[in-house]
């Protein structure tokens, strides 16, 4: 079961993987009974290894076990729970290296992104164990005598986290510490195209539940396909999907989960804009303007997809980034010195050039890139396009390092231009002046979920609320009181008097 003489390969025994994996962590075992798959080199089409994924039945026997295990767990006191949140982070930590090349490998995002992405969790747990002694709710008065009201945060159960291919772990990082804190078991299901990661970051978590004597039905993982999320998003045992993805299958898993009255958790697409104003600083302007829309090769849900230049610089900024395009190298993403890995698929490179297509058609010219690279590997040009905002294309997501650039006159129109798109993630503006600022934030400002000043629409902190508005889900996810979508909340009012006098002064006689 060796991975033989595959240099970039070797490590994967350190952390736990073979040639051939069992792609389901079910009651505290590996076992899977499903289809057998091939994961692959993104930047040059080899074969990684192979993963049975997780048959229906699996599936079943895994949230039995789950259902199970979530008795005991939310019997411990949520500081102990932090505890084991800190014992993963400390188990993530130790193996930060390994797992970032992992990613870097499975994914194709460059070495520096795939390592900031594990230690994206590790912070996560460390801001969990925080947490965990803060579960707090308020206190109330209450308007009736010898009353006291206040609110009380229990755990929901279990919750179902579907992840995306873009970031295979660090969104499981968001989600799983806050549910484990607040008292719940997770169900995981990672993306089909990388179950590798999925495997062995589960291995870690598993083995700090077995260091701790606790069942490993507390976290359970499922490699496997659409029927897989199917199943978790029509589960009455699942009182919580967070789910991460396209739009389009988002409002699927939120009509299935709406059904059955479950709760649904959606970060989907988006389509980020950033505005430069004609006072900003140049040069901070357009360094945050090629990490937002080259980092990832643009595959995060957060990269620069529409920027908005004030016509005054617009010519100025577009050359400058037109001569910075033509000096990022693109190749291995576990090579030294490269900024832009592959795409993650195939089919990702073949949609890239659809979309070419498309901007072609409705009148986009190209600046730069715009070509597929090499035959081996799913290698694109990252392209900057001049096009109108009233372009159809403008409006969607080509998940790829695809930037249009287009012209503005006035603030009032940036505004409208940003807002424009169905979408409503992250958005950015560049300006020095106060009164900008302040109104870009405000009411008659952006309108999506992550709202920046001078720095790129990517790369948010953990310690604030993740998400967006309208067609990106709604959904908040990692820091500040996203915890509360985790927990049920009740309302308790306790008499400690003798009389039982009525709420509005209601008086029966």
């Amino acid at each position: 079961m060796s991975f033989g003489t595959e240099k970039d390969y070797e490590f994967l025994e350190k952390i736990g993987l073979a040639t051939e994996n069992p792609g389901g962590f079910i009651n505290g075992k590996w076992k899977a009974t499903g289809p057998v798959i091939s994961t692959f080199n993104p930047a040059d089409d080899q074969e990684i290894a192979k993963v049975t994924e997780v048959s229906i039945e699996d599936y079943e026997e895994g949230i039995r076990a789950c259902s199970e295990a979530s008795k005991l767990w939310k019997t411990l006191t949520a500081p102990k729970r932090g505890d084991i949140v800190r014992q993963i982070g400390d188990a993530l930590r130790a193996k930060l290296d390994y797992l970032g090349r992992l990613v870097s490998l499975e994914m194709g995002k460059i070495l520096a992104e795939g390592i900031g992405e594990v230690q994206e969790v590790i912070d996560m747990c460390d801001f969990c164990v925080g947490l965990s002694r803060q579960l707090n709710g308020s206190i109330i008065p209450s308007e009736r005598p010898n009353h006291m009201m206040f609110e009380v945060w229990n755990p929901l159960g279990i919750v179902g986290v579907i992840t995306a291919f873009n970031f295979p772990c660090a969104v499981l990082g968001w989600n799983a510490c806050v549910a484990l804190v607040c008292g719940n078991c997770v169900v995981w299901k990672g993306a089909p195209t990388t179950p590798l990661v999925t495997i062995a970051v589960t291995k870690l978590i598993a083995e700090v539940l077995e260091k701790n004597n606790l069942p490993g039905a507390i976290f359970t993982a499922f490699c496997g396909g659409a029927e897989v999320g199917e199943a978790i998003a029509k589960d009455n045992r699942i009182p919580l999907v967070s789910f991460t993805g396209s739009s389009k299958v988002g409002q699927k898993v939120q009509r299935i989960v709406s059904e059955r009255f479950g709760k649904c958790l959606l970060e989907l697409s988006g389509n980020n804009a950033i505005i430069v104003m004609d006072d900003a600083d140049i040069e901070l302007a357009v360094r945050s303007i090629l990490f937002a829309a080259v980092g990832t090769a643009g595959q995060r849900c957060t990269t620069c997809r529409r920027l908005y230049l004030h016509e005054s610089i617009y010519q100025n900024v577009l050359d400058k980034l037109v001569g910075l395009y033509k000096q990022v190298k693109i190749g291995n993403p576990l090579e030294k010195g490269t900024l832009v890995g592959p795409l993650h698929t195939h089919q990702s490179k073949e949609n890239f050039e659809k979309g070419i297509g498309a901007i072609k058609s409705q009148g986009g010219k190209i600046a730069v890139g715009g070509s597929t690279v090499g035959s081996d590997g799913n290698y694109v040009q990252p392209t900057i396009v001049e096009i109108s905002p009233t372009a159809a294309v403008v409006k969607e997501e080509l998940f790829g390092p695809v930037l249009y650039v287009m012209k503005f006159k006035s603030l009032d129109e940036a505004i409208e231009l940003n807002n424009s798109v169905p979408q409503g993630l992250s958005s950015s503006i560049f300006t020095r002046k106060p009164e900008i600022l302040f109104k870009w934030i405000g009411p008659q400002g952006s309108d999506c979920g992550i709202v920046n000043v001078n720095i790129p629409t990517n790369g948010a902190e953990i310690g604030g609320a993740f998400g967006g508005e309208k067609a990106t889900g709604g959904g908040r996810e990692a820091g500040s009181d996203s915890w509360k979508q985790y927990m049920r909340r009740s309302t308790c009012t306790i008499n400690y008097g003798s009389e039982l006098p009525l709420a509005q002064g209601i008086n029966f006689g």
